[in-house]
C-alpha cells in the first residue's frame, strides 16, 4: 500500500507539472462563469423593503402618498423676467411615481420633474402657517437626480403666508421667506440658503445670500438628503446626507448684511483742491550725470568675432527643390516661366552657415537707456482721502433675524435641463430629533440599497493584460511563475529545442531533474515490490519510458546546444586571430 501511494503521488506530480498550463484555460472559463453567476445572484438577492408611511409628525410632512393631489397644485402662471420682454410659461409636467433608477423601497413614490429644458412650478399650502419666532426651524428633503444634473435647480421655496397665496398663480414673483437646496450650472455648484429680511424702517424686503455656500452633492441615480437647521439664537447649520457641511450665523455670514452700517460716507463731502495724495514723487534736485549717454544703442557689433573656417560664402542659403516637377497643366505662355520652389540648402546644414558672413552683435556695455530721476517720499503727502463719516439715517439693528416672517406654503419653482428629478420625504418642523429619526427610517435605508444596486450594476473589472513570462518574478506568485515558464519552454521547444534550453535553462534543468527523479523512484518501486499488481507495473513502465524519452530529449538538446556554442566560439576565435605570419 505504501509503494502504491508513493507511485500515485509521483504520477500525480508529473501530470500536474506538465498539464497545468492546459488546465488554465478551463479554470479561467469556470472562474469567469462563476463570477458572472455570482454577480447575477448578488443583483437579484438585494432585499428591498416595502414602503410604510412614517408616524413622525411635523408642521408639514410629505411622503407623496396616494392622496398627494389634494395638497399639491401645479402652476400655469407666466414667469416674470425683467431682463427680457419674452414670457415664460410653466409648461413642465409633474408626476408622482416610483424611481426608475436604483429603486430602493418598493411602492415608495416621489414628486418627479418630467420634462427637460422646461420651466416647472408646483406648490402646496401648509395646514396652518408656520411661525418660527420662538422655535428652531428644521427643513429637510431628499433629492434623487435620476439622470444626473448638468444645468438646473432642485431647490425649494418656503412661501410667505398672505391672502394672495394662490397655488395656481405660483411663480418666481411669489414672495418667499426661505430658498434652500442644490443648484448647478456650469461652474456654479452650490446649496442655496437665501432668506428675505424685512427692513423695519422702510418695510421693504431684501434677499440675504449665504456667503461661501457649500457645494451640492451631484450624484446620478442615488438619493441625497439636504437639511437646514436655524436656531433661535441665529445660528444655522446645513447638512448633506447627515454630515455637517456649513455652520454659521445669520448676522455674520450673509450678504448684504442684515443690519446696515451705523455710519456712512458723507455724500456732500468733497476732497479739498490742495489735498496731496501722491505718496512718492520724483526727486526735484536730481540731475542727470554728465557721462550718461541716452543715445547709446542697446547692442553693438562684436568687433572680436571672426568668420568660422567652414563658412560657405559662395553657397546660397536657399536652393531650388531638386525633387520639384513642373505641373503637367503648366502653360509657359499663360503662366510664365515655371520656377521651382526653393528649399534650405542641404550643404548649409553641415557647416556653420552660408552666404555673406556678418559679425554678430553683443550687448553694449555703455548702454544705460533713458535717464529718469529717483523717487523720494513726498513731504506734502497727506494720505488717502476719504469722505467724512456721518450717522446712517437708515440704520437699524435687528438682533433676531431668525424670527422669520410666517410661512404658508412650500413650492418648487425651477428650470432644469435634466428630467426625472425626484423629491421625497419633505419635513418642515421644529424637531432636530424627529428629522434624524426620519433620516434613519428613509434615507439610511434607501442609501444602503442604492449603493448595493449601483455596485451590482457596474460591469466586472477588466483583467490586466498578462505580463510576458520573462517579466515575471518568482516571489510575486511562485505557482504562476513556474506555470508560465514551463508553458513558454514547451512553446519554444516545439520549434527549436536548442533555443528553448538557451532561453530557459532553469526549466530544462528542472525537467531533467524531474525525469531522473521519476526514473529512480520507479526503479526503486519495481525493485522493492516485485509482487506489485500488473496494472501498477504497467503504469510504472509507461512512466519510466516517458521519463527516459524526456531525459534523452533534454540531454540531446543540451548536447546539441553545447556543440553549437563551441562551434560558434571556434569560428570567432579563428576570425579574430587572423592568418599566421
Amino acid at each position: 500500500m505504501r509503494v502504491n501511494a508513493v507511485l500515485a503521488t509521483a504520477l500525480y506530480s508529473s501530470a500536474a507539472l506538465l498539464g497545468q498550463v492546459r488546465a488554465d484555460d478551463t479554470d479561467d472559463a469556470v472562474e469567469s462563469s462563476s463570477t458572472s453567476i455570482e454577480e447575477t445572484s448578488t443583483a437579484s438577492a438585494i432585499e428591498k423593503p416595502t414602503f410604510t408611511p412614517s408616524k413622525i409628525k411635523a408642521d408639514f410632512f410629505e411622503q407623496f402618498t396616494d392622496d398627494w393631489e389634494a395638497r399639491w397644485q401645479p402652476s400655469h402662471a407666466k414667469k416674470e423676467d425683467s431682463k427680457t420682454t419674452e414670457e415664460w410659461a410653466y409648461v413642465g409636467e409633474w408626476a408622482v411615481e416610483e424611481p426608475h433608477v436604483f429603486k430602493a423601497i418598493e411602492q415608495d413614490k416621489g414628486l418627479v420633474v418630467k420634462n427637460p429644458a422646461a420651466h416647472h412650478a408646483i406648490s402646496a399650502k401648509f395646514p396652518k402657517k408656520i411661525d418660527n419666532k420662538k422655535n428652531t426651524l428644521v427643513v429637510q428633503y431628499e433629492v434623487k437626480l435620476q439622470n444626473g444634473l448638468e444645468c438646473g435647480g432642485a431647490y425649494m421655496k418656503l412661501l410667505q403666508d398672505n391672502k394672495a397665496l394662490h397655488a395656481e398663480e405660483f411663480s418666481n414673483a411669489s414672495p418667499y421667506v426661505i430658498m434652500f437646496g442644490p443648484d448647478k450650472c456650469g461652474a456654479t455648484n452650490k446649496v442655496h440658503f437665501i432668506f428675505k429680511h424685512k427692513n423695519p424702517k422702510t418695510g421693504e424686503y431684501e434677499e440675504k445670500h449665504l456667503k461661501s455656500a457649500p457645494s451640492a452633492k451631484i450624484t446620478k441615480g442615488t438619493t441625497n438628503l439636504y437639511t437646514l437647521i436655524v436656531h433661535e439664537n441665529n445660528d444655522f447649520e446645513i447638512k448633506i446626507n447627515g454630515e455637517s457641511s456649513k455652520k454659521g450665523n445669520l448676522l455674520e455670514d450673509f450678504t448684504p448684511s442684515v443690519n446696515p452700517e451705523k455710519e456712512i460716507d458723507d455724500p456732500k463731502d468733497t476732497k479739498p483742491e490742495d489735498w496731496v495724495d501722491e505718496a512718492r514723487i520724483s526727486d526735484p534736485e536730481a540731475t542727470k550725470p554728465g557721462d550718461w549717454d541716452e543715445d547709446a544703442p542697446f547692442e553693438i557689433i562684436d568687433e572680436e568675432a571672426t568668420k568660422p573656417g567652414d563658412w560657405l560664402e559662395d553657397e546660397p542659403t536657399m536652393v531650388p527643390d531638386p525633387e520639384a516637377e513642373k505641373p503637367e497643366d503648366w502653360d509657359d505662355e499663360e503662366d510664365g516661366d515655371w520656377i521651382p520652389p526653393t528649399v534650405p540648402n542641404p550643404k548649409c546644414e553641415e557647416v556653420s552657415g552660408c552666404g555673406k558672413w556678418e559679425p554678430p552683435t553683443k550687448k553694449n556695455p555703455a548702454y544705460k537707456g533713458k535717464w529718469t530721476p529717483e523717487y523720494i517720499d513726498n513731504p506734502a503727502y497727506k494720505g488717502v482721502w476719504a469722505p467724512a463719516k456721518i450717522p446712517n439715517p437708515d440704520y437699524f439693528e435687528d438682533k433676531t433675524p431668525a424670527k422669520f416672517e410666517p410661512m404658508g406654503a412650500i413650492g418648487f419653482e425651477i428650470w432644469t435641463m435634466q428630467s426625472d428629478i425626484l423629491f421625497d420625504n419633505i419635513y418642515i418642523g421644529h424637531s432636530v430629533e424627529d428629522a434624524e429619526k426620519l433620516k434613519a427610517e428613509t434615507y439610511d435605508v434607501k442609501h444602503a440599497v442604492e449603493v448595493a444596486e449601483e455596485e451590482a450594476s457596474k460591469p466586472p473589472p477588466t483583467k490586466e493584460p498578462p505580463k510576458s513570462p520573462m517579466d515575471l518574478k518568482f516571489m510575486d506568485d511562485p505557482v504562476h511563475y513556474v506555470r508560465e515558464k514551463v508553458d513558454l519552454f514547451w512553446a519554444i521547444a516545439k520549434n527549436d529545442p536548442v533555443e528553448a534550453i538557451k532561453a530557459l535553462p532553469e526549466v530544462a534543468g528542472g525537467i531533467g531533474a524531474l525525469a531522473v527523479t521519476v526514473i529512480a523512484l520507479i526503479i526503486g518501486i519495481v525493485g522493492v515490490s516485485g509482487g506489485a499488481p500488473p496494472k501498477v507495473q504497467k503504469a510504472a513502465e509507461k512512466v519510466k519510458q516517458s521519463a527516459m524519452d524526456t531525459k534523452d530529449q533534454v540531454v540531446d538538446a543540451a548536447s546539441t546546444a553545447t556543440s553549437n556554442a563551441q562551434a560558434e566560439v571556434n569560428k570567432r576565435s579563428t576570425r579574430s586571430s587572423g592568418p599566421a605570419e
